[in-house]
């Protein structure tokens, strides 16, 4: 295969619109989309494929029967059924890039699917919120056909990616032992700025922040942080949970992984804040629906 021109997004979230955007940008002309949540003709994912002009496709299988390139970008808890769902439908030697935030040992399952199916699994690890860089975001491809998918996904715009490793799971490694720290701050400061506001001290806090690391606006940074949780907190909940099992492969108990994905859970209940600007008013909202809801 010398050229993608055919491009099959499996999953149609955050990070498929983007792509499809991106892909659009680059020339792509046939582009295909599957999504669960296509069965719902209202759904804010069926709207967004119309609007994006994607051909909507009724399955799995139709989607990526002519595609040159699959690109994976479902849920965390659906990445191996993904892989299974195409099997056996992908053209020979047609890429299939799992961009999904699980585990290594999910990546091992998934790779051991599509490349036994005859099609070249390749695995990817984005280092970086999928904005603002979009397609350029730092990735990390891995798995043995990394290196000949790498040239065909810098002409289609991904340039912030490099091949890391041949051997499936270690880029995926990167990623979860990332999110550790990531999806941990903004779990930390979910829990400590709640809590500090309840008590009246939430300005000393965050002064107390900038004094320890200088540099940082702790007040927007808090706001921006605090706000992906409750807007995406089922998503990095399941990422979290196959943190946690990275975590456990490694021989090594997942306690911060395991708390930040309940919290992570819990905020999402309160998504609406989000779009609350003020840091202070933000939590206030959170805070009186909380108490008000608690048993």
């Amino acid at each position: 295969m010398s050229r993608i021109e055919h491009i099959c997004l499996l999953g149609f979230g955050e990070v498929g619109q983007t792509l499809a955007a991106d892909f659009q940008a680059a020339g792509i002309t046939q582009l295909t989309a599957f999504d669960v949540l296509f069965k719902n003709p209202a759904s804010a994912c069926t709207r967004a494929a119309v609007e994006a002009k994607v051909r909507v496709a009724n399955s799995a299988v139709e989607a990526v029967a002519t595609a040159d390139l699959v690109v994976s970008a479902v849920t965390a808890a659906q990445d191996v059924a993904a892989a299974h769902s195409v099997v056996g439908a992908m053209k020979p030697e047609a890429y299939f890039l799992d961009v999904n935030s699980v585990s290594p040992s999910v990546k091992t399952q998934a790779a051991a699917l599509i490349d036994g199916s005859g099609a070249r699994y390749v695995e990817a690890a984005i280092m970086s919120p999928i904005n603002p860089k979009r397609i350029g975001s730092p990735m990390l491809f891995g798995g043995r056909h990394a290196a000949t998918f790498l040239p065909r996904a810098q002409a289609l715009g991904f340039s912030g990616a490099q091949v890391f490793s041949d051997q499936i799971g270690r880029a995926s490694a990167a990623k979860m032992c990332r999110s550790v720290m990531i999806k941990g701050m903004e779990a930390l400061l979910t829990e400590s700025l709640l809590s500090a506001r309840h008590y009246g001290v939430e300005s000393t806090v965050i002064d107390s922040l900038r004094n320890l690391f200088p540099g940082a606006d702790w007040s927007t940074l808090a706001r921006y942080m605090i706000s992906r949780s409750l807007i995406h907190g089922k998503r990095r909940a399941e990422e979290m949970r196959e943190v946690a099992q990275t975590v456990t492969e490694a021989g090594l108990q997942p306690h911060m992984s395991a708390a930040c994905a309940e919290r992570q859970d819990w905020a999402a209940s309160f998504r609406d804040a989000a779009s609350i600007e003020e840091l202070d008013e933000m939590l206030d909202a959170v805070l009186a629906r909380a108490k008000a809801e608690k048993p």
